[in-house]
């Protein structure tokens, strides 16, 4: 709805440029969510979802947001349960970025170690103290009997992240986070070794 207003405000100020370029980045954010009804979509896809949300939101918040997209071209084909990284990359924006007095940046890596696939998402924005750090990983802890949130709910946050990934990937999965107050925020996403479709 923000964004839609944002374009509206473009348009009746007779910047139709932005509006159209917010709208294409917005029909690709709209595209990759429905992706013909596949929950399961290729990493291409879903750094292209994540980017078009970057994208965005950098025309929003062009004063305070910058970002980088660090990933081999070689890993493009991967496939992973789609809407795993863009909340991480929200999350890094509204809780990290928009918080920090002259805005930040946010780093989304990816790469394979001995150990499997692993993703990060990495902020310089107001980072966490203990306390609020614990409260995040106790989002990541993963209850059996709790149901998964529909997409669209509101609560398609960290929490559902962590349990998309287990589904999938099983106990090899799992989400770690580290922060500092005042430095940044980091959210690991370890997929294990990749499972093939």
């Amino acid at each position: 709805y923000n964004t839609l207003d944002t374009i509206v405000w473009m348009v009746e100020a007779d910047m139709h440029d932005e509006a159209i370029e917010m709208l294409t980045h917005l029909s690709v954010f709209f595209r990759t969510v429905l992706s013909k009804g596949e929950d399961v979509i290729s990493l291409h896809d879903e750094v292209l979802h994540t980017k078009s949300y970057l994208e965005i939101q950098q025309i929003r918040y062009s004063d305070i947001l910058d970002y980088t997209i660090e990933l081999p071209q070689d890993m493009e084909e991967i496939r992973l349960p789609k809407m795993t990284l863009q909340p991480l990359v929200e999350n890094a924006l509204y809780h990290g970025i928009k918080n920090k007095r002259g805005g930040g940046c946010i780093v989304l890596r990816g790469y394979e170690d001995r150990n499997g696939l692993v993703f990060e998402v990495e902020d310089d924005g107001i980072g966490m103290d203990e306390a609020e750090l614990a409260a995040v990983r106790a989002k990541l802890t993963l209850e059996p009997e709790e149901e998964l949130a529909p997409i669209g709910s509101g609560g398609f946050g960290l929490h559902n992240v962590a349990q998309r990934i287990q589904m999938y990937y099983g106990d090899q999965a799992e989400i770690l986070v580290e922060s500092e107050k005042n430095i940044g925020t980091c959210f690991k996403v370890y997929l294990g070794n990749q499972k093939k479709s």
